[in-house]
């Protein structure tokens, strides 16, 4: 009994303000972020699949010996990610503790994802040829979006007051 009348005090002392919690100001570009990367790996995922049941994928796999396990990877690794996201997408909604570690652990796999598939892709001479840097323009992408995002969700007194408190 003690202790609820001593949070409820301390509350009192210090309480949240309204316009620094709850799921508005920057926090709706990352709302923004997560739906825009949901469709955008739905895309990926069925390019992929689609690749691999097309007559092509004979081209693709006798091609270059790496080619067909990088597709295969690469759609593998989309859905798990995907389906992460959805997962960090409900936890986002219910407010959960735990959002920012899991905001966290999303941008740095999304990212060593990206590293991967760059030096993967960049082993297969006519990928690396062909890409026009956008690869690596997909990694830089993802070095910012961690160095933007992942301070923002350490540091945030909205994302402290909207999921840690």
């Amino acid at each position: 009994m003690e202790s609820n009348t001593t949070e409820r005090i301390e509350r009192e002392r210090h309480p949240v303000p309204l316009d620094t919690s709850g799921l508005g100001g920057w926090l709706v570009l990352v709302q923004i972020g997560l739906y825009a990367s949901i469709v955008l790996m739905f895309k990926t995922i069925l390019d992929g699949l689609e690749m691999m049941n097309s007559e092509a994928w004979g081209f693709f796999s006798e091609f270059h010996v790496l080619l067909g396990p990088l597709i295969v990877f690469e759609v593998v690794v989309t859905i798990l990610i995907l389906l992460f996201t959805v997962f960090v997408l409900i936890m986002f909604y219910l407010k959960k503790a735990i959002l920012p570690r899991l905001m966290i652990i999303l941008f740095g796999v999304s990212a060593a994802f990206a590293f991967i598939d760059l030096l993967w892709a960049y082993q297969i001479p006519l990928l690396e040829e062909l890409d026009g840097g956008s690869l690596i323009r997909e990694f830089v992408r993802s070095l910012l979006t961690c160095a933007i995002w992942i301070p923002y969700f350490i540091r945030s007194e909205r994302v402290e007051n909207t999921f840690v408190k």
